[in-house]
């Protein structure tokens, strides 16, 4: 007896060493890295990563939506709100020793547009150009005054670049040079990518020296990593029904937070049949919105009406409710009928949002199918040739998702309805007028203006349909209780440095 209980006792002293004496934490995701170029990345865990290991001029503080100087100390706007003067702080360097100055930002600004890849839109649109006034006095000036500018800047697409390591004319498709709190010690795509505690980080050192994330297939095989023990932290995706499940397990801690992440369906309004406005309506009718809320997501989500996220400023529900009469109508005024039926091809993304993508594409083919005057194809593609897919015009109705750029109503809007935007976005919808009243609610500071022009913008929407807004999720995260600092913000920036194994 007295064996078994030394015998016990070393067990357990090895796995408190184990688990307590270590200095890495272990992250499961079903998401995908496609590329780690500011200029080209344009996905929500690419761009998380490089908010993780590379820096801006500013950042979100921690839990919250207010904006905070990060690479730039300070700055002044000129009266005419045109002119962005950026007063750098003078400790930041690259991971190779080179300087973070206002050489380095004209330059990565200067890139993006250049290049202009998924997301450079977000400044070609705005900048008209940029100065080095000294070594750390960097200045933009825009085009036309625009009140969430800074916000913007918060986004990767601004993140400085090494200049001496970057090339000017081309995207780059490994691992950048490090500036924030950690660097990419090791990148195997679609198995693990390994982060380590940068030594030139101007900032505080993270709570960890390596993060370690592994990618899965599927929210099957992520649940079961969790419960293996093989990783500590399960983010990004698990199944809604096994989140109900892990919530009732004292094993675990199951952190939930709003989001103002959202799904819709884009249609490619220059591609038959949704060329059509009458077809696009018709669809908006026919979807049930309730049934993917109910069916697919244990009501863990919320329906949604618009683009504009519940919550925030701006928000008008203007898309119809389901009514397959009308969509009835709508089809047959086209010359569809029962033995004439419309016949489209639904696209979606297998593992990139989880695994409950192709229920949704179930739901939504069931529910388009009840009008009786539709047939719907279902197809998908693995993330890099899906994003293609939609880039170049090739498929003209299939799901998307939102995480925001920048924490303003401006974000749904802009990258949506603005033509550069929605050619990067794959609807390619083009309105001058929409256009129009999106500077003018650009140009305006205050909120009451702004709101007034956005709701406008929101109601045209509801008459061009090229997108139907479906559903507005929330943030979860699960991780055993040893782990500590996970935050889930809304600003959607998952803080890897964060993280600590509480001893």
């Amino acid at each position: 007896m007295r064996k078994f209980f030394v015998l016990l006792l070393l067990l357990v002293l090895i796995l408190t060493v184990f688990v307590f004496g270590r200095d890495y934490v272990t992250v499961g995701t079903t998401d995908k890295i496609r590329i780690l170029d500011p200029a080209d990345c344009y996905d929500y865990f690419s761009s998380n990563i490089l908010q993780n290991t590379m820096v801006g001029l500013v950042d979100y503080k921690v839990g919250t939506s207010e904006l905070v100087p990060w690479l730039a100390e300070s700055w002044e706007i000129s009266e005419d709100g045109l002119v962005y003067t950026f007063h750098l702080r003078k400790d930041a360097y690259f991971m190779n020793g080179n300087p973070i100055d206002a050489n380095a930002l004209k330059f990565s600004i200067d890139r993006v547009i250049r290049l202009n890849g998924d997301p450079a839109f977000l400044l070609a649109d705005v900048v008209e150009e940029t100065k080095v006034v000294d070594k750390y006095t960097f200045q933009i000036k825009l085009q036309y005054p625009f009140s969430a500018f800074i916000a913007v800047l918060g986004y990767t697409v601004a993140y400085p670049v090494d200049p001496a390591t970057t090339p000017a004319d081309d995207f780059f498709f490994n691992a950048p040079v490090a500036s924030g709190p950690y660097y990419i010690a090791d990148w195997e795509p679609d198995v693990q990518i390994i982060l380590k505690r940068n030594p030139k980080y101007f900032g505080p050192p993270p709570k960890t020296e390596t993060i370690v994330i592994r990618f899965y297939q599927n929210a099957s095989t992520l649940r079961l990593a969790l419960e293996s023990g093989e990783i500590d932290v399960a983010y990004r995706t698990l199944d809604p029904r096994d989140l109900l499940i892990l919530k009732m397990d004292p094993r675990y801690v199951v952190y939930e937070g709003q989001s103002p992440a959202i799904r819709e369906l884009v249609l490619n309004v220059k591609m038959p049949p949704f060329d059509n406005v009458k077809v696009r309506k018709a669809l908006a009718y026919a979807v049930d919105r309730d049934a993917i809320v109910s069916d697919v997501f244990a009501n863990t989500v919320e329906p949604l009406y618009t683009l504009v996220p519940i919550g925030m400023w701006s928000h008008l529900d203007v898309m119809p409710k389901r009514d397959l009469a009308k969509a009835r109508e709508l089809l047959r005024e086209l010359g569809y009928s029962e033995s004439n039926p419309l016949e489209i091809t639904l696209w979606y993304t297998p593992s990139h949002y989880g695994s409950t993508e192709a229920d949704v594409a179930q739901v939504l083919k069931a529910s388009i199918e009840e009008t009786g005057l539709v047939k719907v194809d279902i197809k998908y593609a693995e993330w890099a040739t899906y994003i293609d897919y939609f880039v170049s015009g090739s498929i003209g109705a299939f799901l998307l998702g939102w995480y925001p750029d920048y924490l303003d109503p401006d974000d749904y809007l802009w990258p949506f309805l603005s033509k550069s935007g929605a050619a990067s976005m794959g609807s390619f919808y083009e309105s001058p007028f929409v256009e129009n009243l999106m500077l003018q609610a650009r140009k305006y500071s205050d909120i009451e203006t702004r709101t007034s022009i956005n709701k406008d913008v929101q109601k045209i929407l509801a008459i061009d349909v090229p997108y139907i807004p479906l559903w507005q999720g929330k943030q979860y995260c699960v991780s055993y209780p040893y782990v500590k600092g996970v935050v889930l913000e809304p600003s959607q920036i998952f803080r890897y440095y964060l993280l600590y194994v509480e001893e």
